[in-house]
């Protein structure tokens, strides 16, 4: 039994390491043999690029070794597909190598496409990068004060990331003396300040309390880098002097080459987790469209399910249990306050007031998740 995972982040790595424990019997006498294809030879911590834009983390502090966070009976190789061939249950290389399997686990991820939006790339500083958290961080030291736009496009993954980066920029000015002469304005798309009503919910007074002001019904249309001037599909516009942007993102471009989904999403059914029309083929994190927020946490747990329900299958011949869309997502309220977001497909958040003690949960997290990745959490 040839079971084949392509990427390597949080749910990748999450799956090929539960699976080597759930089925090292089957590795040790040959019957099973599980391989994973990836497309860098590191692994990075993403949500550590907004600490790194707010100089509370390092860029190298982001990486580990992909080969060291794996059990070592994971076949590892750096070779990124490029075909998909599902008729035939294998996959190309771009080394021009062939890999079949029996069980095909996608998780390859999304990427940000800030050119699909005019002048966004010129104009915009971002965070979703090594090379953009590092220019942010640049910038924000060099700020003397004036207008700070923070507008969203969407789909986007990390859904309270704008949230997050927003009080963020209210503390780090008030840190450098100098939050009285910046004017912070966020502009969503939607009609609440987060497309989550119960976020919304609680971010609105937060906001208030801080004198962010906000607009809502705010599509990027247009951004003019020259008169620094964006624009909104609604007819609204605003001038600024220095915008951050939550770029569009889309699924891999490897999916959208092979046809796999609109945008890089691929169908998934989102109890069993395996791609519509394709029963030995599963779908986690990103790459799915599954209705759930596109984040580490959401990847970590269908990781865990799917690795549980394909040994299953392999044991007794029958997955165990259905996803329920659990989600669970801290979210910074500034540099020493955090609350969390915990829903799943029935039960909606219910946010506590943001606390000192869950931000320095949410701080010994960034170091746990190299032991969480490991399956090990």
């Amino acid at each position: 039994m040839k079971i084949l995972v392509v990427g390597g982040g949080t749910g990748g790595s999450i799956v090929s390491n539960h699976l080597v424990r759930r089925l090292a019997r089957e590795i040790r006498s040959g019957k099973v043999e599980i391989t994973m294809l990836s497309a860098s030879e590191r692994h990075m911590y993403q949500p550590g690029l907004l600490y790194v834009a707010f100089g509370q983390m390092s860029p190298d502090e982001l990486y580990r070794d992909q080969a060291g966070l794996l059990e070592p009976s994971v076949n590892f190789h750096v070779d990124p597909v490029v075909q998909f061939e599902l008729d035939h249950n294998r996959v190309r290389t771009r080394s021009g190598g062939i890999h079949a399997y029996d069980i095909l686990v996608i998780a390859t991820g999304s990427r940000i496409v800030p050119e699909e939006v005019p002048g966004m790339t010129e104009g915009a500083e971002h965070f979703f990068t090594e090379e953009g958290a590092v220019r942010l961080r640049k910038r924000l030291l060099e700020f003397k004060g004036g207008t700070v736009a923070i507008v969203v496009s969407i789909p986007h993954k990390c859904p309270v990331a704008p949230v997050e980066a927003t009080f963020m920029l209210h503390d780090f000015f008030k840190a450098r003396g100098i939050r009285d002469k910046v004017r912070l304005l966020y502009k969503y798309p939607v009609n609440h300040v987060h497309a989550t009503a119960n976020v919304a919910r609680w971010a609105k007074p937060e906001f208030d309390s801080a004198g962010i002001e906000y607009e809502t019904f705010f599509n990027v249309k247009e951004v003019d880098p020259a008169k620094r001037i964006v624009y909104s599909e609604e007819g609204s516009e605003v001038q600024y002097d220095l915008l951050i942007a939550i770029p569009p993102h889309r699924g891999m471009r490897v999916i959208e080459e092979n046809k796999l989904g609109n945008a890089g999403w691929i169908p998934t059914d989102r109890f069993k987790l395996t791609m519509q029309g394709r029963e030995n083929v599963y779908v986690i994190g990103d790459a799915s469209n599954v209705p759930v927020s596109k984040t580490g946490s959401a990847a970590h747990f269908e990781a865990e399910l799917v690795a549980e329900n394909i040994a299953s299958l392999i044991k007794t011949g029958s997955p165990v249990r259905e996803y329920d869309g659990r989600v669970y997502c801290f979210i910074e309220a500034g540099f020493d306050r955090a609350t969390y977001n915990s829903f799943d497909y029935v039960n909606l958040p219910d946010l506590k007031p943001a606390t000192k003690s869950v931000h320095w949960f949410k701080v010994a997290y960034n170091q746990m998740y190299w032991t969480s990745v490991r399956g090990l959490l």
